[in-house]
Parts: C-alpha cells; sequence; structure tokens
C-alpha cells in the first residue's frame, strides 16, 4: 500500500507540473516561443498574490481574482510592447530576450522581498486530507490542484478546438503568412496566446506558493519541470503534457521514496529515456519521411 501512496502522491504532483507546462504549450505551439522566462513569471505571480493577499488581508485563492486578470494584462502588453519587435527569422533572439526578462524578473524581486522563503497560507485547505483508508490519504490542496490542471487543460483544449480565436491560433501557428491573407491579425492573435500563457502560469506559481515555500530563484527549476513535461507528453499535444506531467511527478515520488536524493534526478532520467527512444515525445506527432 506504500507504493499505491507514493504513486498517488507522483500523479497529483505531476497535475502541478501539467499546470506549469500548459502555457508553454500554448506559446510554443501557436508563437514558436521558447520562453525562458516562464518558471520567473510564475514566481513573479505568486510574490504578486503574496503581496495581494497580505495588503487586503485575505486569503491568497481569493487573491486569485486580482492575480490571474493582472497576470492576463501583464502577458499581453509583454507580447506587444517587447516580444513583437523581436526578429521572428530565428528562435535565438527570442530566447535572449526572455532570458534577460527573467534575469529582470529575478533581480526585481530579491531587490523588493530579498533572498528569505515566502509561503501562501490558506488555512486548514494546507494540511486537510481525504482519508481513503488507514494507510492512503490524499490532501486537499494537491487534489484541487490536480483538479484545476484538469479543468485549465480541458478549456484550452475547448478554446483551441471549438472557438473562432482557437481556429486563429491554429491557422497561425501553420501558415503565419497565409493566415495574415485571410484577414488573422497576427500580432493580436500571439499577444492573446501569450496573456493566456501567463494566466495559466500565474496560476501554478500561486497553487506552488500554496504547496511549498518560494524564493526569488525559485523560476528556473520550474521551467525545466515544465519543459520536460511538455517534451514527454509531444509538443502541440495538451493532453500529452498533463500526461507528461504525470508521468514526470510519478518518477519523482518513486526515486524519492528509494532515496530522498534521487527524486529529481529520476525524473530528468525518465525524460532521458523518453528522448531517446521516442524525440517527438509519446503523444507528438511524427513528421512524415
Amino acid at each position: 500500500m506504500n507504493w499505491v501512496n507514493v504513486i498517488v502522491q507522483g500523479v497529483l504532483l505531476g497535475g502541478l507540473y501539467a499546470l506549469f507546462a500548459a502555457g508553454l504549450s500554448l506559446t510554443f505551439g501557436v508563437m514558436r516561443l521558447v520562453n525562458l522566462a516562464h518558471g520567473d513569471l510564475s514566481i513573479l505571480a505568486a510574490f504578486f498574490c503574496f503581496t495581494v493577499a497580505d495588503t487586503l488581508d485575505v486569503n491568497p485563492l481569493l487573491a486569485l481574482i486580482l492575480v490571474l486578470p493582472a497576470a492576463f494584462l501583464f502577458g499581453y502588453l509583454l507580447q506587444r510592447i517587447v516580444i513583437e519587435h523581436v526578429p521572428r527569422f530565428d528562435v535565438l533572439p527570442a530566447i535572449v530576450v526572455t532570458f534577460g526578462i527573467g534575469i529582470i524578473i529575478e533581480n526585481a524581486l530579491l531587490q523588493e522581498y530579498s533572498a528569505d522563503n515566502r509561503r501562501l497560507l490558506v488555512g486548514g485547505l494546507q494540511t486537510d486530507t481525504i482519508k481513503i483508508n488507514e494507510q492512503l490519504s490524499v490532501g486537499v490542496m494537491p487534489l484541487l490542484t490536480f483538479v484545476a490542471a484538469i479543468v485549465v487543460l480541458g478549456l484550452l483544449h475547448l478554446l483551441l478546438t471549438r472557438t473562432q480565436l482557437g481556429r486563429a491560433f491554429r491557422a497561425t501557428s501553420d501558415d503565419p503568412d497565409a493566415a495574415r491573407i485571410v484577414g488573422v491579425d497576427h500580432r493580436r492573435t500571439f499577444a492573446l496566446a501569450l496573456a493566456i500563457s501567463i494566466a495559466t502560469v500565474a496560476l501554478a506559481g500561486v497553487l506552488l506558493g500554496i504547496r511549498t515555500s518560494f524564493t526569488p530563484f525559485a523560476g528556473p527549476a520550474r521551467l525545466i519541470f515544465a519543459f520536460e513535461a511538455v517534451i514527454i507528453g509531444g509538443l502541440g499535444s495538451l493532453w500529452g503534457t498533463l500526461a507528461g506531467g504525470i508521468i514526470l511527478g510519478v518518477a519523482q515520488a518513486i526515486g524519492a521514496e528509494i532515496d530522498p536524493g534521487y527524486g529529481v534526478l529520476a525524473g530528468h532520467l525518465v525524460f532521458l529515456a523518453v528522448l531517446v527512444v521516442r524525440p517527438t515525445g509519446l503523444f507528438g506527432k511524427v513528421a512524415a519521411a
């Protein structure tokens, strides 16, 4: 039963990783943007939520009412003011720019909040559990995080497949020039894609801040886990991202159960194994020869 508990906890952790990876998958799929500031943006949202909750004396989950729209607006403006002017003939300029944005965020947070650990406190939800039997319990907050990941991925799937904006996303991703010819405003499309991406990673950052403590320099580790979840699942597959996050979370949980120092390493090894066996990811599309 102990191993069942380990796997369950790994699956729940995988939900958090999938939530981190959802926005990354969206921006790469639509914009071909490798956003190295993705993890730092999640930590920025966590600190912003900490400030809002502390200033207004409200529960951090209630502060999401302000945090998520602010993250959406920040992403829209970031694309229109900064990233839109980055040359698109190569991925390297965008990588350099987003890396620089991440460094700016880290140092700004360090200046404002110092390097001390912070955590978002939500009262009883932090420690409440659902008891399955004598040996197996599920934390309420990890379960809510997993449900949030499924809801977000489901909404993104509906957005991409059932709405006019989703058709614009797919058209721009497939052929930006042809999309412009038929009247799709690629600048607005890219700005909305990045706005949605940053809103989703802001939610992930807040849920991370509830689950564990965070510092201004916690972003790069989240970025690595998000990349691994996207690549394990396969680029272009939202539900593959969920599967990738779960596989990564279970691998880390099993590794940590074997030895506390093996948790992160086990996830990296599974990631490398998937790359060797199936470079396109488990659910990625294989290019025709």
